[in-house]
């Protein structure tokens, strides 16, 4: 199991270079396939297209076919889609490949975050935030190291080094990762049937929005905060990529404490504190970049670092927590219950980012960060009621026997 917990943590870093590493060569992409923010806004928002099937068709794959092989297969359709985006210059075939990255990147979410529960349960321990921790860490690596890659690099080298190297850890990690067996694969398809949609527990639906809320403001700052600061700050991508990069490193500190803090307070409970605190701190964030930004833009730039450091910490534990909380649902097992959890929310992300890009060509950025930063406030609230419910499961799972939930705890190795 440990082996399995260090593949698991290398698979999350590598995945969080992948997934950033476009991030500081935004504005570039944008001007390859000369688009405006409202047509930005649209194209990525509509790429979720592609997540709709994959997340349909996600569960089945995993229950057929297991974990580990969809994750190896998975990763060679997303080095290619990202290598891609380098030689596109053509608006319409930049939204195919999206919709095609949207797609792979489901697939490999259910099934990476599908064995991370499972693990969780067989070591009886709070493991997704260190796991998702990982993640961040390699968000954060990648930002700084693609913002300083743009400084000199040409993009299409830049996408092919560095997703190349991803490819080769990321089949590397998987050679020792669960085993379908070790994994649950084969009890799971035999003991599961399948749910009807229509038959979902409301409350999935509400975590599929705690999770859309707690998620939005991290897609937000992946997305616009180099826009961000070359169009309010006007910085060069290099310091354009601090803000995200010490957004994420604390979002990083927060993950992995979360791990200890949870054994004082429940892991919801964590999150809706974290998001109370994080969207008021996101907020000053912005106020004091747009305030400072003409007078003293070094000034500007420090005190949104600052305050985008404590909404890092705030925002650490909402995904964790969320995903977590799906491995309650009773009636379904994990890879169902977050399939239909990632369609929804593929759902809200898809109509977000089309209002988001929208409301940057319409109002202005600046005014357009109230959507994320409202959003992050009512994640808090959802995980607050989280936090009572599954206090509640909790301990009628343990007058029950066998478990009542959708996986039974295994004891580790």
């Amino acid at each position: 199991m440990a082996t399995a917990r260090l593949a698991l943590l290398a698979t999350f870093f590598v995945q969080g270079i992948a997934a950033i590493t476009t991030l500081p060569r935004i504005p570039e992409l944008i001007a390859q396939i000369g688009v405006d923010f409202a047509q930005w806004g649209l194209i990525i928002g509509l790429s979720g297209l592609g997540s709709f099937a994959s997340l349909v068709l996600s569960n089945k794959l995993v229950l057929r076919f297991g974990n580990t092989p969809i994750m190896r297969l998975s990763t060679v359709l997303v080095v290619l889609v990202i290598v891609a985006q380098g030689f596109i210059t053509n608006a319409w075939l930049f939204f195919a490949v999206l919709i095609a990255q949207s797609f792979t990147y489901s697939m490999f979410n259910i099934a990476l975050n599908s064995q991370a529960v499972r693990l969780q349960k067989r070591m009886g321990k709070v493991m997704l935030g260190s796991l998702h921790g990982a993640w961040s860490i390699g968000a954060a690596v990648s930002a700084a190291i693609s913002g300083w890659l743009a400084s000199f690099l040409d993009l299409r080298v830049h996408l092919i080094l560095v997703m190349s190297i991803c490819g080769v850890a990321f089949w590397v990690a998987s050679r020792f990762l669960l085993s379908n067996a070790e994994d649950g694969h084969s009890p799971e398809v035999a003991d599961k049937h399948a749910v009807s949609w229509f038959k979902t527990p409301g409350y999935l639906w509400l975590l599929a929005v705690g999770l859309f809320a707690g998620m939005w403001p991290e897609l937000v700052m992946m997305d616009w905060s180099a826009v961000f600061s070359k169009e309010v700050l006007s910085i060069d991508p290099t310091r354009g990529a601090l803000p995200y990069t010490v957004f994420t490193g604390f979002m990083i500190i927060g993950r992995f404490a979360s791990s200890w803090v949870t054994k004082y307070v429940h892991f919801s409970t964590m999150s809706a504190w974290g998001g109370l605190v994080g969207s008021v701190f996101m907020t000053a964030g912005v106020f004091f970049a747009t305030v400072f930004a003409e007078s003293n833009v070094n000034l500007a730039l420090t005190l949104q670092i600052s305050c985008y450091a404590v909404a890092g910490l705030g925002i650490a534990s909402m995904v964790p927590s969320f995903f977590s909380a799906a491995g309650d649902i009773r009636g379904l097992s994990t890879a169902q219950a977050l399939s239909r959890m990632s369609f929804a929310n593929a759902v809200f992300v898809m109509v977000a980012k089309w209002l988001m890009g929208g409301l940057a060509e319409g109002v202005g950025l600046v005014s357009a960060m109230i959507f994320p930063l409202v959003s992050l406030f009512v994640a808090g609230l959802i995980a607050a009621y989280v936090a009572k419910h599954s206090k509640r499961i909790r301990s009628e799972q343990l007058e029950a026997f066998p478990p009542t939930g959708p996986m039974p705890i295994v004891g580790s190795n």
